[in-house]
């Protein structure tokens, strides 16, 4: 198999292991009929090619005092800096650094306690690193959809 054609037995085990990671392998093998042994194998193969990249315990923000969310856009001097990138990925509140097109450079994804925290690692963490010329916050009050799931209705089924 290449990195982008997948069968239809894996396109079921990588959706029921997106909906629920801690489902069992028996419990797999049940769904998809297949031998647990088989599926095992199949799986340890989607983790080999790094289809499958982890397994995670998806946390309340809320719960754990981390309930403000924002996105930053981070200029910095001239674009694309690794470092920058890589510094901004050593911030603890910061979930996601993307290097975007347009204008910005970068855009972080924040969680944090409160708007003086968020305030207050922007000014202290962000701005402070070499070449960042400026950034752009943008608060969110209400999360519609948030998910880590990919969508595989369209995924290369090979025959």
């Amino acid at each position: 198999m290449n990195l982008r054609m997948f069968d239809e037995i894996d396109r079921r085990i990588l959706s029921l292991l997106q909906r629920d990671g801690r489902i069992t392998n028996a419990d797999i093998a049940r769904a998809v009929e297949m031998a647990p042994s088989a599926v095992l194998e199949r799986v340890r193969k989607l983790e080999e090619r790094r289809v499958i990249e982890g397994y995670h315990a998806k946390l309340s923000p809320r719960a754990v005092a981390k309930g403000l969310l924002a996105f930053v856009l981070v200029r910095t001097d001239s674009g694309w800096q690794a470092d920058a990138a890589q510094r901004l990925c050593s911030l603890a509140d910061v979930q996601e650094v993307h290097h975007i097109a347009g204008e910005d450079c970068f855009l972080i994804k924040v969680r944090t306690t409160d708007t003086s925290t968020l305030g207050a690692m922007i000014r202290d963490q962000v701005s402070a690193l070499p070449n960042v010329r400026s950034t752009r916050t943008t608060i969110v009050l209400d999360t519609a959809k948030e998910t880590l799931a990919v969508d595989l209705s369209d995924l290369a089924i090979k025959e």
